[in-house]
């Protein structure tokens, strides 16, 4: 780990502000993974976007807007995430999301096909769009036009823009756990 965790006590004025709503929103909306230590600091992608507030409270807001009374279905926005976090090897957000996606009833042997980096057999038709929406978006430059058709008969055009956005941030929020190499939390971190 490159950002050394911040306790609440060590918060600065600029900070305090964005350690208080992401906290709060950290406890409301990511739960079933350890995201806060024992001493208070945030773990996760939230430590350095607390070290840098002028660019974390943007991404923070964006993934509030994402994150709070989504459009998607939770399995379908799971696949995406998880397809993203396993593109760019992102230990952080592949632990994360793995417990996320158990707990919206994605099969391990699901999970497990994704996070190896391939498309599982046994997806939904909706999960597999998510994949291959997220997997081309990834892997090949600009979405193809009968992928983005797919998305939008089965989603909405509202409904696609989110999931377009979704694999976005979590681009971003995986660039930043790799780039600040943020550790999967052990039983010190809870």
């Amino acid at each position: 780990m490159r950002l050394p965790l911040i306790a609440p006590a060590e918060l600065t004025a600029e900070q305090r502000p964005l350690y208080d709503d992401m906290k709060a929103g950290i406890e409301k909306n990511f739960q079933g993974f350890k995201t806060i230590a024992e001493n208070g600091a945030l773990l996760g992608p939230w430590n350095p976007w607390l070290h840098e507030s002028k660019f974390g409270k943007p991404i923070w807001d964006l993934t509030l807007a994402l994150s709070v009374s989504p459009s998607l279905p939770r399995t379908v926005r799971e696949v995406a995430i998880l397809v993203t976090g396993a593109t760019f090897h992102s230990a952080y957000e592949l632990y994360a999301h793995v417990i996320a996606a158990e707990r919206r009833g994605l099969s391990d042997e699901k999970l497990a096909t994704i996070v190896a980096g391939q498309r599982p057999n046994d997806l939904t038709r909706e999960e597999a769009i998510a994949y291959d929406l997220a997997s081309s978006l990834l892997h090949r430059g600009t979405l193809p036009e009968l992928i983005y058709r797919q998305a939008v008969q089965a989603f909405g055009t509202h409904e696609t823009a989110e999931l377009i956005y979704l694999v976005g941030l979590y681009c971003l929020v995986s660039v930043t756990l790799n780039g600040f190499n943020v550790p999967v939390p052990d039983s010190e971190a809870e």
